[in-house]
């Protein structure tokens, strides 16, 4: 299958403009320096293809990808990732010890709801654990939307995608539970370290 063949369609039968070539992609040059600052373990969230966890396991990081979309975590397992079929807000393995969660790609929209994804991944971080997140521009203000992956003739479930802004991410992080330690850009794209607090309510 070629990546031409991989996109994401909106209910309303249109093509969502969104980087899949980079995520059924090897990891590039930023996904690597974003990589090099986590520790492990390390928990991908929405991992798709799994990029991500190939490139970690390969620098001897223990990680662990979680998705929905059965036909993605096939190309990620035929890359050798380690993968499973399984929403974030199901039962997840060591819940309460992962060192790093990765948000990364938008994965921060998944479900529609980033206050609820952020709370539950506090959840799953041990104390002091960090989310990695991408974050969009500040002028991609785009409303939530129901999408699924469509991979030639196989297609994924529908979620509700939305986006958080570099302005809003230090926000949301103060109401759910973290604190903003850092936020940069590489190239195009914008990225933001939250640590867990611990004395959150």
């Amino acid at each position: 299958m070629t990546v031409a063949s991989i996109c994401v369609r909106d209910e309303d039968g249109a093509v969502v403009p969104l980087p899949v070539a980079r995520w059924f992609g090897a990891v590039d040059a930023v996904d690597r320096r974003v990589l090099a600052t986590v520790d492990g373990p390390v928990l991908d969230v929405g991992c798709g293809p799994g990029r991500h966890v190939v490139a970690l396991s390969e620098r001897g990081v223990p990680a662990l990808g979680i998705d929905i979309t059965g036909s993605a975590l096939d190309v990620a397992r035929r890359r050798g990732a380690s993968v499973m079929e399984r929403s974030v807000f199901d039962r997840v393995p060591a819940a309460g010890r992962w060192t790093s969660v990765l948000l990364l790609d938008g994965n921060i929209g998944i479900g529609g709801e980033p206050a609820a994804l952020l709370r539950r991944v506090r959840e799953l971080l041990r104390s002091g654990g960090t989310a990695m997140v991408e974050v969009e521009p500040r002028w991609n203000r785009a409303p939530a939307r129901l999408v699924r992956f469509e991979l030639g003739s196989v297609v994924g479930p529908w979620f509700r995608l939305s986006y958080v802004t570099v302005d809003e991410i230090e926000g949301l992080a103060r109401a759910t539970g973290f604190r903003c330690t850092q936020r940069w850009h590489d190239g195009s794209r914008s990225f933001a370290a939250l640590r867990r607090e611990e004395n959150a309510a």
